[in-house]
């Protein structure tokens, strides 16, 4: 242990000493991201991509700073410029920056199915700055209430959580109103051009797609500590992470009464994961993404663990470590990410994870339980049809059934009652595609998802779509396929547009319309909405599910 600590201790240090270089956090929004595609993924670049949220560097500033300096008619007056123009509060000089901003995210709408208006009330706040060309630091925070659609209700009521924000969701509701705050955090220290470490409590994001099977942001945010080092065409990031997961102990203290009693007083719900991605830019054109983790629970057989400094090594993978133990509790997945740029305006993308493989099985095509592999296929590019700023994304994705489950839940690939991957669990196929266009200061977004996957029956069943259930208590050794149980299909269509006020928190005026439809043999649910509100902040926020 002493070793590992003096090594990691002397690789920061090196490190630091290597010529200086300011690279700053900005939260990742997909509607956001996706305007500086042209130096993303143009043909002639070779940027680092898939690991999100993003820095930004020297070669993305100048596309970043020219969506934060959106042109318009310059204001002169203090309330012209705070609200067109600059942050609430902005300060600026040699030693030191600091902004902050109010966050409204106020909305109103329609549910027509079920004939009841929507909204939503929050009032958040952010604020940032660096010291130095070294630090960089910037939190959030959000309070809100709300009265959602019916399928978002059911979803919240089922996994007892508000999708994507749980911070804390209160146990105070009227109805169907919900109430919950929601926080972010994030301190950046650059050491150098070579290395950045960050301290945060917040979300990643693998990959080059819409969805991640990697590693997404549909989960809540949770504590980590990420190294990011570059050296040319390599890219390495190795994080720790923190996480809870109150939702595995339905299934761990299942005999524990439902009677409203906190069950987290009867077990340790909380979780470690390592998380390991190298990015290489073969060349302009071709880039590969190998990938890693693990999660291991706070107790072992004997009642103890904690953190396991074996996973402590941020320069290899870890998989050699986690086999090396034969009787290791934990939950590894290897994955590939992959980006191939066809034209100067599209690239293919893809990504492949293996949870277990038996070679024998897969070949025999007989539907082998602990064949258990993830994949996604996708095309995205700007500027289609020749049309600036007209952004495009066309995606599929698939999971095989349990392949993101483990035989306890809490070592489950998920976090906070959520999926650490797919919004979907497994068990399912899903195709999707976005176009985004932007003219001046009006932002249009048409989105439509299909989805097939496939319900369990009951509680007690389990065909690998519930990433929360053990997979021990499966339904099939052999035979499997996917849609298997409930088949069941999904179709969403959404319509945004938006007016931007402020760039620099990202400030607009928005109206949506969109559908959806969920029908199996048992029900068809099917609803149509729209919203309108004044929005702010950059933030992923998945209801398309």
């Amino acid at each position: 242990m002493r070793k590992k600590v003096v090594f990691l201790s002397l690789l920061i240090g090196t490190f630091t000493n290597i010529v200086l270089a300011q690279s700053y956090y900005h939260p990742y929004s997909y509607q956001f991201y996706q305007k500086l595609n042209p130096v993303l993924y143009g043909k002639n670049t070779r940027q680092h991509t898939s690991i999100k949220p993003l820095l930004i560097d020297s070669v993305i500033q100048p596309s970043f700073d020219s969506l934060m300096y959106m042109g318009g008619r310059e204001r002169t007056s203090w309330g012209g410029r705070k609200l067109w123009q600059e942050h609430l509060i902005d300060v600026k000089n040699e030693e030191y920056t600091f902004y902050a901003d109010f966050l409204p995210d106020f909305q109103v709408g329609r549910s027509f199915k079920e004939g009841v208006t929507t909204w939503l009330n929050t009032r958040g706040f952010q604020f940032g700055g660096s010291i130095g060309t070294k630090f960089s630091f910037y939190t959030n925070f959000f309070e809100s209430q709300a009265r959602f659609p019916d399928y978002i209700n059911a979803y919240i009521d089922e996994n007892k959580v508000i999708p994507g924000q749980q911070g804390k969701l209160y146990d105070q509701r009227t109805g169907l109103n919900q109430d919950w705050s929601y926080a972010t955090a994030n301190l950046s220290y650059t050491a150098s051009k070579y290395l950045n470490v960050s301290l945060a409590y917040d979300k990643n994001f693998i990959g080059d797609g819409y969805r991640s099977l990697l590693l997404s942001d549909v989960s809540s945010n949770y504590t980590a500590l990420k190294l990011t080092g570059t050296l040319g065409n390599v890219r390495y990031m190795s994080m720790w992470a923190y996480m809870l997961d109150p939702f595995a102990s339905r299934y761990i203290f299942s005999e524990i009464p439902d009677d409203g009693t906190e069950r987290s007083n009867y077990g340790d719900l909380h979780k470690w994961g390592a998380f390991q991605y190298l990015d290489w830019n073969v060349s302009n054109s071709l880039s590969l993404g190998f990938f890693q983790s693990i999660l291991w629970a706070p107790k072992n057989a004997a009642g103890k663990r904690g953190f396991d400094f074996n996973y402590l090594n941020p320069l290899i993978f870890l998989r050699p470590i986690e086999s090396a133990n034969t009787s290791s509790p934990d939950k590894v997945h290897l994955g590939l990410n992959v980006k191939y740029k066809i034209l100067n305006n599209m690239t293919s993308y893809g990504q492949f994870l293996l949870g277990e493989f038996t070679a024998k099985e897969f070949f025999a095509g007989n539907g082998y339980m602990h064949n258990k592999f993830a994949y996604q296929l996708g095309i995205k590019g700007y500027e289609l049809f020749r049309i600036p700023k007209l952004n495009y994304l066309v995606e599929f994705n698939t999971a095989r059934p349990y392949t993101y489950q483990h035989f306890t839940p809490i070592t489950a690939y998920t976090n906070y009652n959520q999926p650490l991957a797919h919004i979907l669990g497994a068990n399912f196929r899903e195709g999707l595609a976005i176009i985004n266009y932007s003219q001046k200061r009006f932002d249009f977004q048409l989105q439509g998802n299909w989805a097939m996957y496939g319900k369990d029956p009951d509680e007690d069943t389990n065909y690998g779509g519930n990433v929360f259930k053990d997979y021990m208590n499966y339904v099939n050794f052999y035979g499997n396929y996917i849609g298997q149980g409930v088949n069941t299909h999904l179709t969403y269509l959404d319509l945004k547009t938006a007016y931007l006020i402020n760039p620099k928190y990202n400030l607009r005026l928005e109206m949506g319309i969109g559908s959806r439809r969920e029908w199996n043999k048992n029900m068809d649910n099917t609803t149509v909405f729209v919203n309108f509100g004044l929005r702010a902040s950059f933030r992923n926020l998945y209801y398309d599910f």
